[in-house]
């Protein structure tokens, strides 16, 4: 039995390989493809347009990342001064219980 981060895991996986495998297809056979879908365009259109879908996700992973970080930078307190640290040990060590 696996556990639930497992298979989440597990289907993130398989997402991400069938995902590849279609993006390798249409880059790599884009006449075959524009046939079997029975497009009136070359296999350039395809081509290019599955190359512009891969930047566009790229690039808004990016920035969502860039977001992220910066929402976690502004909404997280400031630590403490490492004075107040050092004082707070040594009071506990000169304090024995």
């Amino acid at each position: 039995m696996v556990s639930k981060d497992q298979g989440i895991g597990g289907a993130i996986l398989s997402v991400c390989v069938i995902v590849v495998l279609g993006f390798a297809v249409l880059v790599i056979f884009p006449y075959e493809i524009s046939k079997f879908l029975g497009m009136a365009t070359d296999g350039n259109t395809i081509r290019l347009d599955a190359v512009l879908v891969l930047v566009s996700v790229a690039f808004i992973a990016i920035l969502g990342i860039g977001g992220w970080i910066g929402w976690t930078m502004a909404s997280t307190p400031p630590p403490k001064p490492i004075e107040e640290i050092t004082a707070e040990t040594e009071d506990k060590k000169e304090d024995p219980k």
